[in-house]
C-alpha cells in the first residue's frame, strides 16, 4: 500500500475525528475538507479543495480503507481499525503520524491526547510495538538524530521510509504563507468584532 500525501491526510482526519469528536462522525465532505485544512494539529498546513478531498476519499473507498454513508448529505467513515485490527491506542498513534509526520514517543503522547489519553510512555511503547510488529508493519522507527534522547517513528502507509534520514530542519514561513496567516488572523479578528457587536445589540434589548 502506498497512499498519496492527500489520501494519508484524509485517512488521518477520519481516524482523528472518530476518536476526538465522535458526536460529529462520520464526516460530511465539507467537514472532511475543513479537517484537512485545519491550522492546528497538522503539518504541513494545506489548502485542500472539496473536489480534491472527495477524490482522495474516493480512492480510500476503492482501497477498502473508507466507506460512504449515504443520506441527506453523503458522509464518510474510515475502515482502518477494522482493516488492521487496531486498538484505540494504536489508532490514535497512527492518526497522529498521518497528520503531523514523524514524532518521538514523548511527542506522540502529548500530541495525541485529544484522541487518547496515554497514562505513560510504557503504554505508548506497547502500542508502538504492535504497529511495528504488524504484518506488514504500519510504522518504522527512524535513526536517532545526533544529540536526541528519543528516536522518531514514522508511518509506512505512504510507502517505504528511509529510516536513516535525519530530521528535516524546520523551515521559516515563506512570505506567501506568512501573508496567508496574517489574513487568517485579520479575518478571525473581524469575525470576533462582529460577534461582539451582535452580542451588545442583543444585550441592549434587555
Amino acid at each position: 500500500m502506498e497512499l498519496s500525501p492527500l489520501e494519508a491526510r484524509v485517512l488521518g482526519c477520519l481516524m482523528e475525528k472518530q476518536l476526538s469528536t465522535p458526536d460529529v462522525y462520520p464526516l460530511s465532505l465539507n467537514a472532511l475538507t475543513n479537517a484537512c485544512n485545519q491550522a492546528s494539529n497538522r503539518s504541513p498546513v494545506w489548502a485542500v479543495t472539496e473536489a480534491e478531498a472527495e477524490a482522495a476519499v474516493d480512492a480510500l473507498v476503492d482501497q477498502g480503507l473508507a466507506e460512504r454513508w449515504p443520506g441527506r448529505a453523503m458522509k464518510y467513515a474510515h475502515l482502518a481499525k477494522q482493516s488492521w485490527h487496531l486498538a484505540e491506542q494504536e489508532a490514535a498513534i497512527l492518526a497522529e503520524l498521518l497528520l503531523r509526520g514523524p514524532q518521538t514517543p514523548g511527542e506522540l503522547r502529548t500530541n495525541s491526547k485529544r484522541m487518547y489519553a496515554f497514562t505513560d510512555l510504557a503504554e505508548i511503547d506497547a502500542a508502538l510495538a504492535s504497529l511495528l510488529e504488524a504484518e506488514p508493519p504500519l510504522v518504522v522507527r527512524l535513526a536517532k538524530a545526533p544529540g536526541a534522547r528519543e528516536a522518531r517513528v514514522a508511518q509506512l502507509l505512504g510507502g517505504p521510509v528511509d529510516a536513516t534520514m535525519p530530521p528535516a530542519a524546520s523551515a521559516a514561513p515563506t512570505n506567501g504563507r506568512l501573508a496567508e496567516l496574517e489574513a487568517e488572523v485579520a479575518a478571525l479578528k473581524a469575525e470576533l468584532a462582529a460577534l461582539r457587536a451582535e452580542f451588545e445589540t442583543f444585550k441592549g434589548q434587555f
